[in-house]
């Protein structure tokens, strides 16, 4: 006993240290620094100049990433539905965005930057509205009848993942899509030996909006309010009077809008697209909901930022290691947080 009490005594210092530490670091932001965190230990091994590009790649991934799983996180954890057709309304907004910017050819060509936006946003919109119509949609008819039952709901969403593939391939055919970027979106902005391509510019630009818009949303507004409650703690919500099935309507009609948005981000993004685009981005967005934690768009933008970033950082000085990037950082993460870093919900 004494020399237990003996240990302890001598511990407690380096305990009460690192203590001291870990509520430091959470009054500067705890684990929103991991990002920074990442991109600074990648600065101490990397040229300066590929670090800027590397990162600003790395940025706009991770945001055309968090446009997919936010939506999905939200639909996690308020209706606790496993989706996995989530990624089909990514896969269907990629190929509607190339679609639309084929026949807008002439504006996307032109060199006036109005005609090229108008181009990208009618793109970007038609994507967005029908990711949101079919999301409508596919909450009444296949997902309403599956509530509470999560074998039967894996089962039927992946079967409409096969089927989403399958139209995609009977409407577009099996061949690689190549997809324009509008006329000022194609360069790059050079500075010395750094090179940034203006298109990831703007994914970062337009994820920001997005994630400004949701937290403004679910902080300043009675439905962001009731959503949140809703993730919290659904019964109460219920008792209270409230019609949750509306919400759970809204957050998939979003949800999936919001999906589609990405989608068609990323095909900008790769410029040449398949019909499996949908199931290869799924693992990633499902690692990216488990990283930030269910029902947390915070969660899902920090989770978004570190897939991104540590993936193109190890996809440069590891390229061998890079496909198992997203999972090593997974298993990691949950080491230490089993809840992911931002949880909305704990199941």
């Amino acid at each position: 006993m004494m020399k237990l009490q003996k240990r302890f005594q001598d511990e407690w210092p380096r305990l009460s240290a690192f203590k001291t530490l870990t509520n430091s670091i959470e009054k500067i932001g705890g684990v929103n620094l991991l990002p920074v965190a990442i991109s600074l230990v990648a600065l101490a091994l990397i040229n300066p100049s590929t670090w800027v590009t590397l990162t600003v790649a790395g940025l706009a991934m991770g945001m055309m990433i968090f446009l997919m799983a936010s939506g999905l996180s939200l639909i996690f954890g308020l209706m606790d539905v496993l989706n996995f057709s989530h990624s089909a309304f990514v896969s269907f907004g990629a190929f509607i965005a190339a679609s639309v910017l084929a026949r807008m050819a002439g504006w996307n060509e032109s060199e006036s930057v109005i005609l090229n936006l108008m181009a990208l946003f009618s793109a970007i919109g038609v994507a967005t509205i029908f990711g949101m119509l079919v999301g409508f949609l596919f909450e009444k008819i296949i997902i309403k009848p599956v509530y509470g039952d999560h074998l039967r709901q894996i089962l039927i969403t992946v079967g409409a993942l096969i089927v989403s593939e399958q139209l995609i391939l009977a409407l577009w055919g099996g061949a690689p899509i190549s997809v324009l970027r509008p006329n000022f979106l194609r360069s790059s902005i050079i500075i010395g030996d750094i090179s940034i391509e203006i298109y990831r510019l703007f994914a970062v630009v337009l994820g920001l909006v997005v994630f400004v818009a949701l937290q403004l949303i679910l902080n300043r507004t009675r439905i962001g309010l009731l959503v949140r409650a809703g993730v919290e703690n659904r019964e109460m919500v219920e008792a209270l009077g409230f019609k949750v099935e509306r919400l759970f309507i809204g957050v998939f009609v979003v949800g999936s809008g919001l999906a589609a948005m990405g989608g068609a981000m990323w095909a900008g993004y790769e410029t040449l697209i398949t019909p499996a685009l949908g199931a290869n981005m799924l693992i990633t967005v499902f690692i990216v909901v488990i990283i930030g934690g269910l029902g947390s768009v915070q969660g899902s933008l920090l989770g978004a930022l570190i897939v991104g970033l540590s993936g193109n950082y190890m996809a440069f000085l590891f390229p061998k290691m890079a496909l198992a990037t997203n999972m090593i950082v997974m298993l990691i993460i949950l080491m230490w947080r089993p809840y992911g870093l931002r949880p909305a919900v704990k199941l």
